[in-house]
């Protein structure tokens, strides 16, 4: 008894190694800045990263709670709305969702800035239960994210005071020849390669690119390929033209090429030509996909990842960057319809096919359209 008495008293004298608790750099950093007044649900950039994209994550907002002109306009999370805080109370109303259950995630200065927590405390009180504060905000993001956007007054404020920019439209040329913002030049995504001359020489000019809303990608995907040239300084505008035409009203349009002619129509499908060359319309298209799906050959011409995501019932998937290639896959016999979201790359994929082989019987949506994840669609003219 005696030795087992010894024993214990040994044990219970010696060091014990307590397992080590690890906080990344940026946890660190967190709760060395924490401070009254900070809201209780404080994230991180991994937290952030997953969910922002082009398009937006559904069930997901980022409300930026910083002044507009001289903080959220030069420079934000891409999709991310603008609710200054001291603002809060006159636009939360028609800004905010109504599901009171979504995602909000509050940014703003970083560790120092108040505004963030500020709104996530007086979004709670009206009601919302699932929020969350980007705490290291936007000079953690401009540091560590996936790049910035500006806003359309950014854009005109550079105009206006003449400063080194250049603006990139990432659509095709027949799209963007309907209208295009002023002082543009158009370098198609699917031609960036064959275009690159027109970006300038300096790498440092800061670059601007902007596509078809906020469901199309062509700007994201260029603005990585200049990236990859060297260039230093680039931004996005994710609302893109709709938005521009919506603010400022739209750009002329480029005259039609001398020579273009209209796709003939095909007699197996009940397909009517839209006004737009080579499109058919959405009545047409709607009801062919209800009564005789089977009657063309649907093509889908977004990226693998968003065709993924959901698309329509029956529809292939052809990446517009992988169309040449794959010509041969479209039927002489029936019409290949191409889709994407928002009508620039699909008329783009009717361009490049009537371009090869001007045979083929092909038609384009000329829409915005939304995919639901069942299959379905919902599509606006």
């Amino acid at each position: 008894m005696k030795v087992r008495n010894f024993a214990l008293a040994v044990a219970l004298a010696l060091p014990v190694a307590v397992p080590a608790v690890v906080f990344s750099s940026q946890a660190h950093a967190q709760q060395e800045a924490r401070k009254d007044g900070w809201y209780r649900h404080v994230v991180d950039i991994d937290f952030v990263k997953p969910y922002v994209d082009i398009p937006p994550k559904p069930g997901v907002l980022f409300i930026d709670s910083r002044p507009a002109a001289r903080q959220y306009d030069p420079g934000h999370i891409p999709a991310a709305i603008n609710i200054p805080d001291s603002q809060f109370d006159k636009l939360a109303a028609d800004k905010l969702p109504a599901d009171k259950a979504m995602l909000l995630v509050f940014y703003c200065g970083g560790f120092e800035c108040m505004l963030s927590h500020n709104s996530a405390y007086k979004a709670e009180k009206l009601g919302y239960t699932n929020i969350r504060v980007y705490s290291a905000g936007s000079p953690d993001w401009a540091k560590n994210g996936t790049g910035q956007a500006v806003s359309a007054a950014f854009i005109k404020k550079l105009q206006a005071d003449k400063a080194p920019h250049l603006l990139i439209d990432a659509r095709p040329k027949r799209t963007s020849d309907k209208g295009m913002i002023p002082g543009s030049v158009n370098i198609s995504d699917s031609e960036f390669d064959k275009n690159a001359d027109k970006l300038p020489a300096d790498k440092a000019t800061p670059l601007i690119f902007y596509c078809g809303g906020l469901d199309c990608v062509l700007s994201n995907k260029s603005a990585a390929k200049a990236k990859a040239l060297g260039y230093t300084d680039i931004k996005t505008y994710p609302e893109g033209y709709p938005e521009w035409e919506k603010l400022f009203g739209a750009a002329p349009a480029a005259a039609p090429a001398a020579g273009a002619s209209s796709a003939a129509a095909p007699a197996k499908a009940a397909i009517e030509p839209g006004k737009e060359k080579g499109s058919i319309t959405v009545a047409s298209f709607d009801k062919i996909l209800k009564e005789q799906p089977g009657s063309i050959h649907l093509v889908d011409v977004r990226d693998p990842k968003e065709f993924a995501a959901a698309t329509i019932k029956g529809a292939v998937n052809i990446p517009m960057n992988e169309l040449e290639k794959k010509i041969d896959q479209l039927p002489k016999d029936k019409p290949t319809v191409f889709i994407c979201g928002t009508g620039a790359r699909s008329g783009e994929a009717h361009d490049t096919v009537k371009l090869l082989k001007s045979d083929l019987p092909v038609y384009f949506v000329d829409a915005q359209m939304k995919f639901t994840g069942d299959g379905k669609y919902e599509i606006k003219k």
